[in-house]
């Protein structure tokens, strides 16, 4: 009798199961397939002015209701309120909004976590008016960098630069960081745009002293990339700090190091 009733109980806990199973499988059919079409009983398309028909629903930003048979009809514009009908399905909205190539741009700013984002003219005043950032008109430039105390190398981030020029925004990035065990100093240009864009446009960085001089040919990074990113990746120009100090020139306790450089569009 004892094995009879552990077959019962198994043949009773596979059914249960089973039962389990069917329902979710039904509910998932209920939610992706009868949902949609129970929610269009009471929801009306702002053409036709009575119930939604044709799957799937569409809706403007305002929230105002059509069918998607109506859409060619209004040139993709909500017959009520005129806004733009989107093309994005919602379950894919949030993935959209990280990826869309128009999505708005974090603050470059990196003396700071900065939090606020925008497009490019609201960031260039948000630099210049928030944080204080120099702005310079041109292609070229020629910065001196001091610091009294070049030995403290945590957190040694000078002010951004920002430059105007063929009707595009840079910054330059300068600071002293730990690679390994070696402190070094890094300079850096990025592009106030796209990677696309970024990629149409070339510049040079070169510091020197002593009659001696390092020179750094690159493409600028998009302001896409974090500062960190970049400044981790080693695409900038990188010297060592005995050798900054070297192009300091006088008793090397004191860095004075000038960096010239250059930006262009490539043809």
């Amino acid at each position: 009798y004892h094995v009879k009733w552990n077959r019962g109980r198994s043949d009773l806990c596979s059914q249960t199961i089973t039962g389990v199973i069917s329902f979710i499988q039904f509910f998932s059919f209920f939610y992706k397939t009868l949902r949609p079409l129970l929610l269009s009983l009471f929801l009306v398309c702002a053409v036709l002015n009575s119930s939604l028909s044709l799957l799937p629903l569409l809706q403007c930003s305002n929230g105002h209701t059509l069918c998607s048979g109506c859409k060619p009809r209004v040139h993709n514009r909500c017959p009520t309120c005129r806004h733009e009908l989107g093309i994005i399905p919602y379950y894919s909205k949030l993935k959209h909004e990280s990826e869309c190539s128009f999505r708005p741009y974090n603050c470059p700013y990196a003396g700071s976590e900065c939090t606020v984002i925008g497009d490019i003219p609201y960031l260039v005043a948000h630099l210049k008016d928030d944080h204080k950032v120099d702005m310079h008109v041109g292609s070229t430039f020629n910065h001196r960098y001091v610091k009294a105390n070049p030995h403290e190398v945590e957190n040694a981030t000078w002010m951004l630069t920002v430059f105007s020029c063929f009707g595009q925004y840079f910054c330059l990035h300068f600071e002293a960081f730990q690679l390994g065990m070696a402190p070094v100093y890094i300079a850096f240009l990025r592009f106030m745009g796209d990677d696309e864009t970024a990629k149409n446009f070339s510049y040079s960085l070169e510091v020197g002293g002593n009659g001696r001089k390092m020179i750094w040919q690159g493409v600028p990074r998009s302001v896409r990339d974090s500062h960190r990113k970049v400044r981790d990746s080693f695409d900038g120009l990188i010297i060592q700090r005995n050798m900054a100090l070297f192009f300091s020139g006088g008793d090397r306790k004191e860095l004075k190091l000038r960096v010239t450089g250059r930006i262009w569009k490539e043809q």
